[in-house]
């Protein structure tokens, strides 16, 4: 029978080995990715970092994240920066713009008399949350 074969030893060392190289591809791919991400760096330079990446990974890698670790993580700050103001600009287009216009949306429905003062001074105090 195969599975009388395989020992408990060898189940978890192959979770072992799978987890870091798991890992090692997820480190692999960020710094592929903050290479071409960083416009600051030149085509022939990055050209080059490939190259040392695919002929001496290890050590490409590690060199990478020793010289160029910096850098790397004011890229990925900056990008998460924009990405966040990206989105709370969307969230807001599409919540009915600023607080100013929410209560001016607000005061034109108190003054048709769609709402009373309450649903007004509710709305006013949502938008100024």
């Amino acid at each position: 029978m195969v599975l009388a074969d395989i020992s408990l030893v060898d189940v978890l060392w192959s979770m072992v080995v799978f987890f870091f190289l798991f890992i090692w591809i997820m480190i692999l791919l960020q710094v592929l990715l903050d290479l071409f991400r960083d416009h600051s760096e030149s085509g022939g330079m990055k050209a080059l970092w490939v190259i040392f990446i695919v002929l001496l990974p290890f050590l490409a890698v590690f060199i990478y994240l020793i010289a160029r670790g910096k850098g790397m993580a004011e890229r990925n700050a900056a990008l998460q920066k924009s990405s966040q103001k990206d989105f709370d600009q969307y969230v807001q287009s599409v919540a009915g713009g600023s607080p100013t216009d929410q209560i001016a949306k607000a005061k034109e429905l108190l003054d048709a008399g769609t709402i009373d003062q309450a649903e007004f001074d509710s709305l006013k105090a949502k938008a100024l949350a």
